[in-house]
């Protein structure tokens, strides 16, 4: 059989990584692979995994378009390169933590042995932490870089690699390119790497974390409520230790932990994707809750940089969505805070509920693409202005500027707050919801969502953005498509993407790849006004404006390219 020439250089560079991969599961992989599975070779060989909107992310196994000691390696080389012609320092230096799934200590430690011999230092957090700590650590250690060894909510069988800059915040344009630029077709060797115990290598103590959780505690307000039983569950992840003692630390009650979730496993045994947004994750917490008659239940993901809340309504348990947690979240910050200098930050997938309530408190506003790393940028750009906090809808949340990254834990202490300050009025967190509704109608937002899940899963992806380009919608579920602003196009006030906003009467729809994996989102939202004091009534029309938005942009894509 004749090879087609991008499995002709696969198999050169399978060749080349066969030599120098140290690991030998994946070495016995590239064999097999070598040995006949041409498509598979291409898959593997014959592209890179790149960075997408936090870092990167893919399943573990052999070659560049996998997660494996060989790709770090070649990932680490490269931010090496860019600190020694970018930074003055010397040596420069980066902070380097890594969570519980499988490898990620020895990829961890590997990036510190890659940087060493490159005449980086680099400081090893003292075993598995949360992803906050480690961006908090970033600017506590006045490092150049930082390097989190974690796949986030992924599901178990991936690993990825987040990488920060001296700043605090991972990495954008032109930092991720020239990296990207600078990872090399040869991986280095081991007999390239330093040893661990190389003076370049620290390891730190729990300093640290100790800093980073007298901070997170610092978050809410000496002296106000904290009665409240809170369920918890980490989601097999590493947030338990640090989450508990944070909460014990602000003088909260002990929190009562889902046992069956509490330690730290990789392989995530009780669930079958360890995202707190995926139906049934939070079922074991929400049982619990029952059965202690708790107040509230809050749910880290893995690596507790995000926040998934549910409250008592009505007899039963309500999951908040991740806009009505952010705008819940913006108002008790605005309404405890002063200073028109303040700012408030979201994204354009993200309910604009936050522009009404920045506004009603006159506060500034800003609206970036998706992701953390743009969520912090209007705060760095103007020095001027206070970030007070920010947020996504992916259940990413970040109040003041200690970390420029989403804190699943500072959230989760805010969050308890807010619920402990209104039981203490004889409240409810619903209350809350309409009340801000009443202010400023009812924002109903929701995500359809379209996996390719087969070896042209990005071209699939590629063509169904193309055919919504080439053939916009002028209605939506009845309503007017007022809009369509391509973000992929000049003119726009935000950096080149690959996305469509389409305004319509009453709401928007948001269409854009993912940007960790082969699919095709899109973002909904209905806005009713309030204008008695029926909510539940608004709520349900809205609900029924939302579902049917969201059933016609299932036809249009599903109709709109031959895959």
């Amino acid at each position: 059989m004749t090879l087609i020439p991008s499995v002709g250089r696969a198999a050169d560079t399978a060749r080349q990584w066969l030599e120098v991969d140290p690991d030998p599961v994946t070495r016995a992989e590239t064999e097999r692979i070598l040995a006949g599975d041409h498509d598979e070779l291409d898959r593997r060989f014959g592209d890179r995994l790149t960075f997408g909107t936090a870092g990167i992310r893919g399943p573990r196994g052999a070659g560049p378009m996998r997660m494996n000691r060989l790709l770090v390696r070649s990932v680490a080389s490269a931010i090496a390169d860019v600190l020694l012609s970018t930074i003055e320092a010397d040596p420069p230096l980066v902070v380097i933590g890594f969570d519980a799934r499988h490898e990620s200590d020895t990829f961890a430690e590997d990036t510190a042995r890659v940087l060493a011999s490159r005449g980086v230092g680099s400081l090893l957090l003292p075993g598995t932490l949360p992803t906050p700590v480690l961006a908090y650590a970033v600017r506590e250690c006045d490092a150049d870089a930082g390097v989190m060894v974690t796949a986030s909510h992924n599901p178990a069988a991936d690993s990825g690699y987040k990488v920060y800059w001296g700043d605090g915040a991972q990495i954008v344009p032109p930092i991720d390119a020239q990296i990207s630029a600078s990872i090399g077709d040869h991986p280095p060797a081991e007999s390239d790497l330093a040893d661990i115990g190389h003076p370049l290598i620290g390891r730190a103590d729990d300093t640290l974390a100790d800093q980073y959780r007298n901070m997170a505690a610092s978050v809410v307000r000496p002296g106000g409520p904290r009665s409240l039983s809170v369920v918890y569950t980490p989601l097999h992840g590493v947030g338990r230790d640090l989450l508990t003692c944070t909460f014990e630390q602000a003088g909260f009650d002990p929190l009562t932990v889902v046992a069956s979730q509490g330690d730290p496993d990789p392989d995530f045994p009780t669930l079958p994707f360890p995202n707190p947004e995926e139906p049934g994750a939070l079922d074991a917490a929400l049982n619990l809750a029952t059965e202690t008659d708790a107040d509230l239940v809050v749910a880290n993901d893995p690596d507790a940089d995000r926040l998934a809340v549910a409250v008592p309504s009505g007899g039963t348990w309500r999951i908040l969505t991740g806009d009505e947690i952010g705008a819940l979240l913006a108002e008790h910050v605005l309404a405890n805070g002063d200073g028109d200098d303040r700012l408030v930050v979201t994204t354009v997938v993200s309910s604009r509920l936050l522009i009404e309530v920045a506004a009603h408190h006159g506060v500034h506003y800003a609206e970036t693409l998706t992701g953390f790393k743009w969520i912090v940028r209007p705060g760095l750009a103007d020095r001027s202005l206070r970030f007070v906090f920010g947020y996504e809808e992916a259940l990413g949340y970040a109040t003041g500027d200690a970390v420029r990254d989403k804190d699943g834990i500072t959230a989760a202490l805010l969050f308890a707050e807010l619920a402990a300050a209104t039981r203490a009025d004889g409240r409810t967190v619903c209350d809350l919801l309409n009340d801000l509704w009443r202010r400023h109608g009812v924002h109903r937002t929701g995500l359809w969502t379209k996996r390719f899940d087969n070896p042209r899963g990005v071209a699939n992806v590629a063509t169904q953005m193309a055919a919504l380009r080439a053939a916009p919608p002028t209605v939506l579920a009845d309503r007017a498509v007022n809009s369509v602003v391509d973000l992929a196009g000049p003119g726009t006030r935000l950096p080149i993407t690959n996305a469509l906003i389409l305004e319509v009467d009453g709401g928007r729809v948001v269409v854009r790849p993912s940007g960790t994996e082969p699919m095709v989102k899109a973002y909904a939202e209905v806005v009713e006004p309030v204008d008695y004091d029926c909510v539940s009534d608004v709520e349900r029309l809205a609900s029924e404006g939302l579902s049917a938005l969201l059933d016609s942009v299932s036809g249009l894509m599903e109709d709109g390219a031959d895959l």
